[in-house]
């Protein structure tokens, strides 16, 4: 039997983003009640256009800053469930301190639970959005030390401490994948914290770069967000000229609805309760999209170096992810064609 069913309430924080739009698509498709947190008015009746043949079971209720203290305490209420996917970010300006970073992304964490404990009666399971990033170890990142099979009990206990002893001075990724650790980290000791006080427990997911067709209200490709920003600019961008290292890259990939899939069965399957899993469809580099980007589209697109040469320098094993919540991954072919679509359909 599912652990939340699909009666019931889920709470989806950060709902205006670009995977959560595509978890509150999954939740009312699948005949869930959505309560959907964003940070402006604006923001909410977009949400209410697009799902509005949901509009009896979609809820919009603003919280315009999910680091303060109590934030979270009416969204709570009445719910049965939790995707905390807000993750509030810092501009992106090198001379940021760390704790730019840090401060929001464990308080907005530690909130929500915290709202949770205290008035969320109904509260069974917290699905938090972490990041391979909590992940990862930058050490590891250029292959020297050999290829990188990642599990979901490997954490990147190198970042915190990078920042720790540059400060400022820390690489805006550094700064970044220390505060989803610390935040992921904290989440954890919560809830052992207070496991005999509490009635739901926690579930981690963890994608790398996240691509796909984009829900939100995106007027030109320029505007795309997250992840599909780079892959516009390197894919896509008629006139990009990406250089041979940046073709090269090896990194990590994932159909933004395969994450949004995700985010639904961890809710609904009960082994999936105290885990982390990694929601990776596997390693690419660059020139691979461009090569099968131009193979099966007209559009004048860069061509890079055709057929370079792989070379993975790390990997995520998503094993557990397929069996205990069943996701099978979509293929590059099967993101690229919808990406093109959407593309070519707007644009």
């Amino acid at each position: 039997m599912p652990v939340i069913p699909t009666e019931s309430k889920v709470l989806v924080t950060g709902a205006n983003g670009y995977i959560a739009l595509w978890v509150v698509y999954l939740f009312l498709e699948k005949g869930y009640s959505v309560r959907a947190q964003v940070r402006t008015v604006n923001k909410g009746d977009y949400l209410r256009k697009l799902f509005s043949r949901h509009e009896a079971r979609l809820e919009i209720l603003i919280v315009d800053d999910i680091t303060k203290e109590g934030a979270f305490d009416e969204a709570v209420k009445g719910v049965d469930a939790i995707a905390h996917m807000a993750s509030p970010l810092p501009q992106d300006d090198p001379d940021l301190e760390p704790d730019a970073y840090i401060i929001p992304a464990v308080k907005g964490t530690l909130g929500v639970l915290d709202s949770a404990k205290k008035h969320g009666t109904r509260v069974k399971r917290v699905v938090y959005t972490s990041s391979v990033a909590a992940v990862m170890s930058p050490s590891l990142l250029d292959g020297t030390k050999g290829f990188k099979l990642y599990t979901p009990d490997d954490w990147n206990s190198e970042s915190s401490e990078i920042v720790k002893k540059e400060g400022k001075k820390a690489a805006t990724g550094e700064k970044y994948r220390a505060s989803k650790t610390l935040a992921e980290r904290a989440a954890w000791d919560f809830i052992a914290t207070y496991r005999t006080d509490i009635a739901f427990d926690l579930v981690a997911l963890h994608p790398p770069l996240v691509f796909g067709p984009s829900l939100q209200d995106i007027q030109t490709p320029e505007s795309f967000t997250s992840s599909m920003k780079s892959f516009y600019n390197i894919v896509l961008k008629p006139d990009a000229e990406p250089k041979e290292a940046m073709l090269r890259a090896s990194i990590c990939w994932v159909d933004v609805r395969d994450v949004a899939e995700a985010h639904v069965q961890a809710l609904e399957k009960a082994e999936a309760g105290g885990q982390r899993f990694l929601i990776s469809a596997g390693a690419f580099i660059w020139q691979e999209w461009l090569d099968l980007a131009n193979s099966i589209s007209k559009l004048p697109l860069p061509v890079g170096i055709p057929g370079l040469e792989k070379q993975y320098k790390s990997d995520f094993d998503s094993k557990k992810t397929t069996r205990i919540l069943g996701i099978e991954f979509k293929t590059k072919e099967e993101t690229l064609k919808d990406i093109l679509e959407e593309v070519e359909k707007n644009w």
